[in-house]
């Protein structure tokens, strides 16, 4: 039944592979479940309003990654979009300040937004649009694509997947605080008592990350898998021995009982239309402009930049399925706005159960299955460390950086738009935002070395769309 459903041989893979994928890919993107109804509830934790939208974040991407199961049977995952959900929430504490309505009203009010949004990516999605904005990206950018995303999970793995607090202050990070700090006792001044912590922190990102080169050197497939394991046992052992807390305290402290209730009163096709008629047309136009903006590249980038990585892209650098991957987007965050959470989109964590040997829908399925059931235990999903999943992060980031050898460096018209992205990249924190510099270098460039016939129309249409909305929207 799987393989006839999933194509496995065809594409070279088994039932155990993908499964291996899909929680590998699960375990690297967990901290959304959690940290999604923080951000878009300002942290208001068991709360009806965080209940509501964790439920969301759980059935929203996973019917999100079940259509890209089967409508694609590509091994990508999806949840509402970071970056997106601190804008969202931005958005919401702006509808207060219009509106005067209470937070829980102008979150409802804001989720037409997203209803709109999704119900235009969907027709966009129906009638190829979206598809062919994909094949409208020169070239030379895609092959960018993968690279700077790699640069991408990088900084996120050293830089802020897993950041500390403590009496001094916070968040403080691996790279910046204490590879970044002058010397150690500097360092133990700044974190406090939050230093302890630190380094177990950073001893389990390496480990995790050095177990898991070993292994893939040694040919075996479930090599992040197995070093995300090691590194949260040690994390564990770690907090218990050197810390004295408690690292499985979660799931005492935690009911197993989905909030349904809580969302059923709060989100849950929870559309304040009357409110959203307050915020004002001009403001609602650019809001939804914005979202389908970042949403859009942000989907594209993670798309590309995977599939690049998984081998999956033709001799044209085009992907198979696309349109139905694109629709798994729009499915998702319509489904999203209904049941109480901002726009889903491709998460790029998806390259680590790809790096993990995940190739068909069958990876995707197991994830969104995992998500599901995060509703009953979402507990055990809080105990995996931080520092386990950036080991997997930094490992995939670089193999994804290995993509640079296809760019023709030797080509400035080439190689500079790249170079913008993989900078870009890390430090907007955006794929969308870092993909619409490298169009517009790529456009500006060629237009003025006497390569403009390169430039198809369409580049030239994003690019001005991309100007308008850093120059003019933002």
């Amino acid at each position: 039944m799987l393989e006839k459903i999933f194509k496995l041989k065809e594409n070279k893979t088994n039932v155990r592979t993908e499964l291996m994928a899909g929680l590998t890919t699960f375990m690297t993107m967990a901290y959304i479940i959690a940290l999604n109804p923080n951000l878009l509830t300002n942290f208001d934790v068991g709360s009806s309003l965080w209940n509501g939208v964790f439920m969301a974040t759980c059935i929203a991407s996973a019917i999100g990654m079940f259509v890209m199961a089967f409508a694609a049977n590509k091994p990508f995952a999806m949840a509402p979009g970071m970056g997106l959900n601190s804008f969202f929430a931005i958005v919401v504490g702006n509808i207060v300040a219009i509106t005067g309505m209470s937070y829980v009203e102008s979150f409802q009010a804001g989720l037409c937004i997203i209803l709109i949004e999704g119900l235009v990516f969907l027709v966009l999605s129906v009638l190829n649009v979206r598809e062919k904005i994909v094949d409208a990206i020169p070239l030379g950018v895609r092959l960018g694509i993968a690279p700077a995303i790699g640069m991408m999970l990088m900084n996120i793995g050293l830089g802020s997947n897993a950041g500390i607090y403590s009496e001094t202050g916070g968040p403080f990070y691996v790279m910046g605080n204490f590879f970044g700090s002058l010397t150690a006792t500097l360092a133990r001044d700044t974190m406090g008592s939050g230093y302890p912590e630190m380094v177990l922190t950073v001893a389990t990102m390496f480990i995790g990350l050095f177990v898991i080169v070993i292994l893939a050197q040694k040919g075996i497939k479930a090599a992040v898998l197995l070093g995300m394991l090691v590194a949260s046992v040690i994390n564990w052992i770690g907090q218990a021995v050197f810390l004295g807390t408690n690292p499985f305290g979660a799931l005492t402290s935690s009911s197993f009982l989905p909030p349904v209730k809580d969302m059923a009163q709060t989100t849950l096709f929870k559309f304040n239309f009357s409110g959203f008629a307050q915020i004002g047309w001009f403001t609602v136009v650019t809001l939804i402009v914005t979202f389908c903006i970042i949403d859009m590249f942000d989907t594209i980038g993670t798309l590309v930049g995977t599939a690049s990585r998984a081998g999956m892209l033709d001799k044209e650098g085009k992907m198979p399925q696309m349109k139905e991957a694109l629709l798994a987007d729009a499915v998702g965050t319509v489904v999203g706005s209904a049941t109480g959470t901002s726009t889903v989109t491709t998460f790029v964590e998806s390259a680590s159960g790809v790096e993990a040997g995940g190739r068909t829908g069958l990876t995707a399925l197991t994830t969104g299955i995992l998500f599901l059931l995060c509703m009953f235990i979402s507990p055990i999903a809080a105990v995996i460390p931080a520092a386990a999943t950036s080991s997997a992060l930094i490992y995939v980031g670089v193999l994804m950086i290995t993509g640079l050898k296809n760019v023709h460096f030797d080509d400035l018209t080439e190689s500079v738009p790249v170079a913008l992205m993989l900078i870009a990249m890390p430090v907007s924190g955006s794929i969308g935002h870092a993909i619409g510099i490298g169009l517009i270098a790529y456009t500006v460039i060629k237009l003025f070395t006497g390569k403009a016939k390169e430039v198809s129309v369409l580049t030239y249409v994003l690019s001005a769309i991309f100007l308008v909305k850093f120059f003019l929207v933002a």
